[in-house]
């Protein structure tokens, strides 16, 4: 029997996986209980939620060791990307190019020690870039799985100068095979396991400039070869940097939309509104304010699908560069 899950359900599901605590795990797992169509096609299903619950629960009411780091970095711009990979890859190089971020750029293992954030902008688009600790077969930071579980993309970077480019590659796959927070093509929860998550992954090339470059991603395609698209880049000189910043603003499904205020002439153009595509008027008026997305009756667009001041009502979705005037009651 089809479990026929609601809409409701799967935007509960979608907070879930990007929860950055156990509380806002439970309150998402409490809330796709409520919502779940109570039938003998989710009983098995009705019964994992119920085991995460109690198993949370748990963990809320076990003590916290005094000095235990907590990592919570607040969520900025239309979306998280988080880097990983193996050390020396290039990550701390790629976050500067990108961002204008100053890590700590050296040439040993392990110059990232904690999460460190900058702002990548795609045209007027930004997003929040998060460099993370490296991983290796002995060694991974507790926060790098509920920062990549709660991201909308990863980039996971692989060192195209390293002879032991597939060795290191191989480590940090495995890391994450063996948790219940893994690397996807997609962003997902795994159907048959309420607890197993899949962030959208994209693989970046890096130092494809080196000599030896081509050489060594011939042999990872052929001893390792990886079920993600890829980007070659280079950190130091630039080469597909560019591509990053539009890949990642086409993969997150990123929606700009302007505003325009019924008294004035022309809208704002200086930073538009982002939301996912398939969102509505109702989003963007949250962003306003939530007065706004409660009292909002029509719109006026302009946009490239629609005639210049088209009257539209709260259900209409905008395109990317739409401009809208919001009408409340």
């Amino acid at each position: 029997m089809p479990a026929n899950l609601t809409p409701q359900y799967h935007k509960a599901e979608a907070a879930y996986r990007q929860a950055e605590s156990p509380q806002e795990e439970l309150d998402c797992l409490q809330l796709m209980l409520r919502e779940i169509p109570k039938h003998k096609g989710t009983d098995k299903l009705q019964a994992e939620l119920k085991a995460k619950i109690a198993k949370v629960k748990a963990d809320l009411q076990k003590p916290t060791a005094s000095g235990t780091k907590q990592t919570k970095i607040p969520k900025q711009g239309a979306g998280r990307i988080v880097l990983i990979g193996a050390p020396n890859t290039g990550k701390s190089q790629l976050l500067a190019s990108l961002t204008r971020a100053q890590p700590e750029i050296a040439p040993y293992p392990f110059t990232t020690q904690s999460p460190l954030p900058g702002m990548m902008l795609y045209e007027d688009c930004p997003f929040q870039l998060l460099d993370m600790p490296p991983v290796t077969a002995d060694f991974m930071d507790l926060s790098t799985f509920g920062l990549v579980r709660g991201a909308d993309l990863v980039l996971l970077v692989i060192d195209l100068g390293s002879d032991n480019v597939i060795e290191d590659t191989q480590a940090v796959l495995q890391r994450f095979e063996e948790s219940k927070t893994r690397l996807g093509r997609e962003t997902a929860l795994d159907e048959e396991d309420v607890g197993v998550s899949y962030t959208q992954t994209l693989v970046l090339l890096n130092k494809v400039d080196l000599p030896d470059a081509a050489e060594r991603l011939q042999l990872l395609d052929e001893f390792l070869p990886l079920p993600f698209d890829r980007v070659q880049v280079s950190a130091s000189t630039g080469i597909g940097l560019d591509e990053v910043r539009q890949q990642s603003f086409e993969r997150l499904e990123i929606v700009r939309v302007y505003t325009k205020h019924p008294k004035q002439k022309d809208p704002d153009l200086s930073k538009p509104f982002t939301i996912r595509r398939g969102d509505t008027l109702v989003e963007v008026a949250q962003h306003v304010h939530n007065e706004m997305a409660d009292k909002l009756r029509t719109a006026r667009v302009w946009g490239s699908t629609v005639h210049p001041g088209t009257v539209v009502k709260p259900d209409y979705q905008p395109m990317d560069k739409d401009i809208v005037e919001l009408h409340a009651e």
